[in-house]
């Protein structure tokens, strides 16, 4: 059966506020699935609900086909968004500790601790107290922490917080080694540019709502009409009185427009002709944050 996380039907209220309405999605093995909503989307209750912190009002959560149970969550990896490290222990004492409640025998738990710690770019740093690190490599141990049991799936709240671009670079390339080792990654985030560039699938939440779920390509071919660039000789304000077609952006002899569905953009190309040169014809991908309005608006 598929290693496959998945969400049906998931409610959660606090006192008279429904926080998550009817959440429905899977995480499966191998992808990473990017989790983005405002703050007080539901992110961080869809969280800690899989992990058991939490239980649903109704709905289930289920791994490979059967719902959680103690033992299924032991073997998964979560960071909070909290930072939840001992302040006055070591890195290494406090990963290798953590090691040990999942199961690692010592000497597992070193080794695996020693191995996270030069992954994460945390090796020099081992013998520190952890209150004496900055955010950013608190961070780092956090990551650490998550993964030193080798867990079959990763729950990740803000992973990238506090983190600076070359450190962002260096925690994506581990947790890409993990997914493609199998285990099935979520991660929430308020950064796009790195859920976009990061993950295979993308679940968008808001006010306790799934509004979009799927991969990269399903959600640009679902949400956003088709997009062009258009770049002639001369000025491409006559696209205005084209039909199915709605500028965008126009700059003198540069456009980006949306074709209506079902249009055809070779009638725009070829009505660009008869005018003239054309120097750049294209279709524009929708980034995330386009997407990311469109289905929370």
């Amino acid at each position: 059966m598929t290693r496959t996380l998945r969400l049906d039907g998931v409610d959660r209220s606090f006192g008279d506020r429904q926080v998550l309405k009817n959440v429905s999605f899977e995480v499966t093995a191998g992808r990473m699935t990017g989790f983005v909503g405002a703050n007080g989307a539901g992110k961080t209750t869809t969280m800690r609900i899989i992990l058991g912190v939490l239980a649903p009002d109704a709905g289930t959560v289920t791994w490979q086909g059967a719902p959680l149970t103690r033992e299924d969550r032991q073997r998964f990896g979560y960071m909070p968004e909290e930072r939840g490290l001992y302040p006055k222990m070591t890195v290494r004492e406090q990963v290798t500790y953590l090691g040990r409640l999942h199961g690692l025998d010592a000497g597992a738990a070193r080794r695996s601790t020693d191995t996270l710690l030069e992954r994460v770019g945390l090796d020099e740093r081992g013998d520190d107290l952890l209150e004496t690190l900055s955010l950013g490599n608190q961070q780092r141990a956090q990551i650490a922490a998550a993964l030193v049991h080798d867990p079959e799936v990763l729950v990740l709240d803000e992973p990238f917080s506090g983190l600076d671009p070359l450190a962002v670079d260096t925690v994506v390339t581990v947790l890409r080694e993990r997914a493609a080792a199998g285990a099935p990654v979520l991660f929430s985030s308020h950064q796009l540019d790195v859920v976009e560039r990061l993950c295979d699938d993308l679940v968008i939440i808001a006010d306790g709502t799934i509004r979009a779920a799927g991969s990269r390509e399903q959600l640009r071919a679902t949400y956003t009409l088709p997009r062009f660039e258009l770049v002639v000789d001369t000025d491409a304000g006559w696209l205005r009185d084209q039909p199915d077609v709605t500028l965008v952006d126009l700059d003198g002899a540069r456009a980006v427009f949306d074709l209506a569905l079902g249009a055809d953009e070779q009638a725009v190309l070829r009505a660009a002709l008869a005018r003239g040169p054309v120097r750049a014809f294209r279709p524009v991908t929708p980034s995330l944050t386009e997407i990311f309005r469109e289905v929370t608006q």
